[in-house]
């Protein structure tokens, strides 16, 4: 009875081990701003149909050989996605030369009244390089899925108007559309900048 117990001990301590070892595995993949990996590949990311607010098609191979800068939101957010964005933007004036190879990207999680002509309208207010992107709600809901996005309505009390409750992450992809860096709420413009030019300078 007691081998049995000792046995079954050591069976137990073996498997923590084995949990602990690979818990220190999955974290070593981790650094300041990455986001968790499978296999060496960030699972955030991934193909997207899409209309822009000059009202043309594009997709996400359109952006190859830039680096993307994407982020979702809505043009009603009173608050958290025009801060986003005007920060964003000077971002890309403090990288100068640099900001040339990004490719900032709106995307809207609310296309019941993100339209073309309403991105059309909004786009102007940041940088004269972004690009908004607005589609039916299924194809928003593939692109925030692939981005791991969350997003929903959220009813304004007392009427029929409502807010869109989101996440908010800044995502910055290489090249080929891959997965590099994220940046959270509240990162200020120079941090970004600098986060942006050492993610790419490591390219």
């Amino acid at each position: 009875m007691k081998a049995l117990l000792e046995k079954r001990i050591f069976a137990i301590c073996i498997l923590v081990t084995a949990a602990l070892a690979a818990g220190i595995a999955a974290y070593s993949t981790l650094g300041p701003g990455r986001m968790p990996v499978s296999s060496g590949i960030a699972l955030v990311g991934g193909p997207f149909s899409l209309m822009s607010h000059e009202g043309k098609r594009v997709t996400n191979e359109d952006f190859r050989g830039k680096y993307m800068l994407v982020t979702f939101g809505y043009t009603y957010c009173p608050d958290v996605c025009p801060t986003e964005l005007q920060i964003i933007s000077a971002a890309l004036d403090l990288l100068g030369e640099r900001a040339k190879d990004v490719q900032p990207i709106f995307i809207t999680i609310d296309p019941e009244r993100d339209s073309v002509a309403a991105l059309a309208q909004y786009m102007p207010n940041f940088h004269p390089r972004y690009v908004g992107l607005t589609g039916t709600p299924e194809e928003i809901q593939a692109a925030a899925k692939a981005y791991r996005v969350y997003y929903a309505k959220a009813p304004v009390k007392g009427g029929q108007d409502y807010l869109m409750d989101h996440s908010s992450i800044i995502y910055l992809m290489d090249k080929q559309g891959t997965f590099l860096k994220h940046f959270s709420y509240g990162t200020d413009a120079k941090k970004l900048a600098e986060g942006i030019a050492a993610a790419i300078e490591r390219q």
